[in-house]
């Protein structure tokens, strides 16, 4: 599998669960995600397709699905991650599958709960809540009342961490986006939301090993998730809750800076009024977090959230613009 994705034979299909997950780098997280799987509850036939871009893997993350059949595939380092997950499932041989990040450590119940959620007719895809690690700091926690602002509910959006889904929905929307790098998700669902329900079920949970633990890794990891966001845009319907998404980070960091800007150029007034109106929607944001997270986390966390958060979201996005032209301005 190199470069490109080809044609291959369709395998004979049983009734169980696929569980395809893409995979770079760490593999400790890995391991502790194939450990999660093995030890789910219930007698549902299962495998995992791991589809890998490191050269090789360990000893020990080979073993560590235990009596899980585990198919190990590698691909291309140039390859979207939806492009891996898409391949892994032409390897796949069950009548369910099963989305997962390879950071992600699913409870015990995660199949034996969300499984029979998918035999109503109205649900075309389940995922469980998130859950915090244990002594999680402040942005983990921060990240997880985010995930869980809507819980036991049909949704708009549900992250790629873990989905679970019949077969022929995956072959009905054709697959995951392979050209976006960030944001594929978002494609995904909405295109899934067309034929049912998106379903979030605080029945069983999960735990994000990778999640962002400090501020400054989280600001370089949102510039990079922000650099497909008006890519994402095209081909599908957009929300009206999405919209803010896309506008406040830009509102805020751009009148925050034009404030410093006037403030500098002896503005002082107009420089007021920039301010105020750049900061409405910050404290608007600051103060849903805070109640939303039960007011469980200190308020000065969250405000140094969203100061990292609104200029990272912001820039990548701006980033990705720009590569976007670049691409096309050279194909012309």
């Amino acid at each position: 599998m190199t470069g490109s994705i080809t044609a291959t034979s369709t395998p004979t299909i049983s009734p169980g669960v696929t569980f395809v997950i893409p995979h770079k780098g760490r593999e400790h997280f890995l391991r502790e995600t194939l450990k999660g799987i093995d030890a789910l509850s219930g007698t549902t036939a299962r495998e995992v397709i791991l589809v890998t871009q490191n050269q090789a893997l360990e000893p020990d993350t080979l073993i560590a699905a235990g009596s899980t059949p585990l198919k190990v595939l590698h691909a291309d380092e140039r390859l979207t991650i939806s492009a891996l997950r898409n391949h892994g499932v032409t390897k796949s041989t069950h009548t369910h599958l099963a989305f997962l990040d390879a950071d992600i450590v699913l409870s015990s119940n995660w199949l034996s709960m969300l499984l029979p959620m998918l035999d109503n007719d109205d649900v075309a895809l389940v995922s469980a809540m998130q859950v915090n690690g244990p002594e999680a700091p402040p942005l983990e926690q921060i990240r997880t009342a985010l995930s869980n602002a809507t819980v036991n509910a049909a949704v708009d959006f549900l992250p790629g961490r873990n989905l679970l889904m019949h077969r022929e929905t995956f072959d009905a929307v054709a697959g995951f986006p392979e050209h976006l790098v960030t944001c594929e998700d978002y494609y995904f669902t909405d295109r899934v939301a067309a034929l049912g329900t998106l379903w979030y079920s605080s029945e069983a949970s999960y735990v994000h090993l990778g999640e962002d633990k400090r501020l400054n890794e989280m600001f370089k990891k949102e510039i990079w998730r922000g650099q497909s966001n008006l890519l994402s845009l095209k081909g599908r319907r957009i929300e009206p809750g999405e919209w803010p998404s896309f506008v406040v980070p830009f509102w805020v960091s751009s009148l925050l800076i034009l404030s410093v800007v006037l403030t500098m150029a002896g503005e002082t007034s107009t420089a007021l009024i920039a301010l105020v109106l750049g900061a409405l929607p910050f404290v608007a944001y600051v103060t849903r977090l805070y109640f939303l997270a039960q007011r469980r986390i200190g308020i000065h966390h969250i405000i140094a959230f969203y100061g990292y958060y609104f200029p990272a979201r912001a820039w990548g996005t701006l980033v990705g613009a720009f590569r976007s032209l670049g691409r096309d301005l050279h194909n012309k």
